[in-house]
């Protein structure tokens, strides 16, 4: 649980890390742009400012070089000059296609005043000018820069954050699989001595109910072994006949778990075909079964069921034990999450990674409440 929490606030850091630096930039973008128009608006008035003295006054050659300089100058900004009539006098840095359609220059001045209130220039004779301008077309290209940027700089912090968490996950499968083929090596050593010593003692004594007992947990522990070696590995999906399959755990269970737990089996009565690997779904099935019998704490009702909806074959477990909260069912498969104090939370995880890699299926909560009991479903496709 400490673990779940500290890996939600390192998300939770990450996350507000990246709002942060987008923000930023977004910000930083925005006031350059500010900076911008605002040095536009003085490009303006400085071309303002010479027409009218170029109006008021008679200016020497060297003023009108000035003049005719200031005017060249702006290469970039939208300008054009009404008199008050509304008649075009002088434009600049406008579409080409209006530029010799006075009605058209009119509009497109108007269409200015909507972004910046026209300067006016009075003149001694009383027939004033009106000074219309725009943004520049870069200025207002850059307007949608900053969120543009900022989409991309989010894309790339998700998709490098997608990317970690992806090799994290591989690497704790690879972690997990060596693991498991360790631990199939390691009990196969003692395993094949035990064997050895039970075909001795069967010579001694081959009708003992002991003997007879102690062979079927060392098969079962051949099983065991044969499971952790197929993980990591792509199993065969030779076997078909899944009725056998779940009677063969459901007797195997039956007599290992609590006589206090009522455990009943629902099966169709005609057989089902499902292509699936005996050995790994016996695991599945077990590792239900276990976390059902301590979520009841070895008393109540286990019911398995199985049956067929559309082209899939759904196996139920259901009980009657503790239950467990929203939280609970949405990390129940998590590697590492247990609820239980000595649990190691593999079960769930292993079980999810047998269904849904290997036999292309489905497993999940699909019930619960708390002090009410639980309900796991499996669902895989039907031959």
């Amino acid at each position: 649980m400490r673990k779940s929490i500290l890996t939600r606030l390192n998300n939770w850091i990450i996350f507000l890390l990246m709002t942060v630096v987008v923000v930023t930039i977004v910000v930083a973008s925005t006031i350059l742009i500010n900076f911008l128009r605002k040095e536009e608006i003085k490009r303006v008035d400085i071309l303002v400012s010479a027409l009218k003295f170029q109006q008021e006054v008679t200016p020497s050659l060297e003023v009108q070089e000035l003049i005719l300089k200031i005017y060249s100058s702006n290469n970039t900004i939208p300008m054009i000059v009404l008199d008050k009539d509304d008649r075009p006098m002088v434009h600049k840095n406008i579409p080409q296609e209006i530029e010799n359609d006075p009605v058209q220059i009119t509009l497109l001045a108007k269409k200015m005043a909507k972004s910046y209130p026209p300067i006016e220039i009075k003149i001694p004779e009383g027939n004033n000018q009106f000074v219309y301008y725009d943004n520049s077309r870069l200025l207002n290209d850059l307007r949608y820069s900053p969120f543009i940027l900022g989409f991309f700089i989010l894309c790339y912090f998700l998709f490098s954050f997608w990317f970690l968490r992806t090799i994290k996950k591989t690497d704790e499968g690879y972690l997990w699989a060596g693991l498991a083929k360790e631990t199939a090596h390691q009990i196969g050593t003692p395993l094949s001595s035990m064997i050895g010593w039970m075909e001795i003692m069967k010579l001694d004594n081959p009708e003992s109910e002991g003997v007879h007992e102690m062979e079927k947990d060392i098969e079962r522990l051949r099983t065991i072994s044969e499971r952790f070696s197929k993980i990591g590995s792509v199993p065969e999906l030779n076997d078909m006949n899944f009725n056998e399959t779940i009677v063969e755990n459901y007797n195997y269970l039956k007599t290992r778990i609590s006589k206090k737990i009522n455990f009943s089996l629902h099966l169709p009565t005609y057989t089902i075909l499902v292509p699936h690997n005996k050995i790994l779904m016996s695991w599945v099935i077990e590792n239900l079964v276990k976390n059902a019998v301590d979520a009841m704490k070895g008393e109540g009702t286990l019911d398995m069921s199985v049956f067929e909806r559309n082209k899939n074959i759904l196996i139920e477990v259901k009980d009657s034990g503790s239950g467990m909260t929203k939280q609970q069912a949405r990390n129940a498969f998590k590697p590492g999450y247990s609820t239980k104090k000595r649990g190691w939370g593999l079960g769930l995880s292993l079980a999810r990674r047998v269904i849904h890699e290997y036999h292309n299926g489905d497993i999940k909560v699909s019930q619960t409440e708390v002090g009410k009991g639980s309900t796991f479903r499996i669902t895989i496709k039907k031959a």
